[in-house]
């Protein structure tokens, strides 16, 4: 008989979650496989050795498969079995199987990348977000081919960092007093409120993915801060586009949220697009074309917090279900642990004063460095300084506004640019 566990009301971990990520611990260095439930992490590595798993129909060794060092293996395995595994763990938990030396505390565990990833590409799909930067942008119109693909462009996977690895202000090219190129540490270093996801069943090279079959196709969500350097950025948008303004650091939460938990919370997405979408991109049912993810971003500024914005996945134009499709569609080809970035997610809810409150990073809210934000304390400020401490943070609710299950967080702090 195993214990117990309790799972304390706040904790974003709960029975109706059951993500996915990579541990290791002091006793025990070896990366190997594990759940979070409540406080505790639960080594799917010693759970499987203790045959909790063995009356589900798998050829091979499940022991094996979470023993790996990221979750690709098990990621990759047929969808209805990783649903057989989760309800088998659920049923563990809930009828009170699992035996403590299974569970390890929270915060005895150091987490690590959940996936070992090959492709990283970052998607720019939130209408409010393209709206608002469109219009500091000679020209102010959105172009006119964003409404009809997802505009998407390949990212770095070396700069992939698991939550709450620090990240340090590089140094590049920028204009200083307007058109002098200058080289040096960014001094427009800036957050983006994103989320990202995982590929599980791969797609071949050659071939292309339709959209009724995407949701198979994806693991599951985490947080993503696609940092960036919006000087650096500047620079660089003509004529290629952005390099090192975007290629410094992106930071991940470390717990995979899988499309199993996320199944209740499915819904229409906010905006119904128009023109409407090509054929190949069109999700047959509205009501569950996306998923209701709710966003907060927060600053921690000398030992003070600040909540910068909130957001919804769910506010995002074109929707994850809509980008995998087109990535696939020129027959790229997709691999397991493959990392899409949603983009920034921004919303256009005002308070009472008609100020936006779903901002998803600092250039739309200084309008590009052009005026200040005003934190609760009165303090003012346009873009990050050494030091601060982002934190996204996203969980689900019920029709009550209960929350159900939510992410953990992805942090990091900004370290200073190396001298010299």
């Amino acid at each position: 008989m195993g214990i117990e566990i309790e799972i304390p009301p706040d904790s974003p971990f709960t029975i109706a979650n059951i993500p996915f990520g990579i541990i290791s611990t002091n006793a025990n260095p070896n990366l190997r496989c594990a759940t979070a439930i409540g406080n505790f992490a639960l080594d799917l590595a010693a759970y499987s050795q203790k045959g909790y798993l063995s009356s589900l129909i798998f050829e091979g060794s499940i022991v094996d498969v979470f023993n790996q060092p990221t979750l690709n293996t098990f990621a990759a395995l047929p969808h209805s079995f990783r649903r057989d595994v989760r309800k088998a763990i659920i049923r563990d938990i809930t009828s009170s199987q699992i035996e403590e030396d299974c569970l390890v505390l929270l915060d005895q565990v150091t987490m690590h990348l959940p996936m070992h990833i090959e492709g990283y590409s970052d998607f720019y799909c939130s209408l409010e977000h393209c709206h608002n930067c469109s219009t500091m942008a000679v020209g102010a119109a959105i172009p006119k081919n964003w409404f009809y693909a997802p505009s998407v462009y390949n990212s770095r996977v070396s700069s992939v960092v698991p939550s709450p690895h620090p990240i340090r202000r590089p140094r590049g090219v920028y204009y200083k007093e307007g058109d002098v190129p200058t080289y040096g540490p960014s001094q427009e270093l800036d957050f983006e409120l994103e989320m990202g996801y995982f590929v599980s069943k791969p797609v071949e090279y050659g071939s292309e993915l339709r959209i009724t079959e995407a949701d198979e196709h994806i693991f599951g969500f985490v947080l993503l801060n696609d940092w960036s350097a919006r000087d650096l950025q500047v620079f660089e948008m003509k004529p290629l586009g952005p390099f090192h303004g975007k290629g410094f650091g992106t930071s991940i939460s470390t717990w995979i949220v899988t499309m199993d938990a996320l199944e209740a919370f499915r819904c229409s997405p906010k905006t119904k697009q128009d023109p409407p979408p090509f054929p190949h991109l069109e999700w047959p049912r509205s009501e569950s074309g996306t998923i209701d993810i709710k966003l907060r971003v927060v600053l921690v500024r000398k030992n003070k917090t600040f909540v910068l914005g909130t957001s919804n996945l769910k506010y995002l134009y074109w929707t994850p279900f809509q980008q995998i499709t087109h990535h696939a569609s020129a027959m790229c080809g997709m691999k397991t642990g493959d990392l899409l970035g949603t983009g920034t997610i921004s919303g256009d809810a005002v308070d009472d004063q008609g100020r936006k409150m779903e901002l998803g990073c600092l250039y739309e809210a200084t309008q590009a460095g052009s005026k200040y934000v005003t934190l609760t304390d009165g303090t003012q400020m346009k873009y990050l300084d050494d030091g601060d401490e982002i934190i996204l943070e996203a969980w689900c609710e019920d029709t009550n506004g209960k929350k159900i299950l939510g992410f953990g967080e992805c942090r990091g702090k900004l370290l200073p640019a190396f001298s010299g």
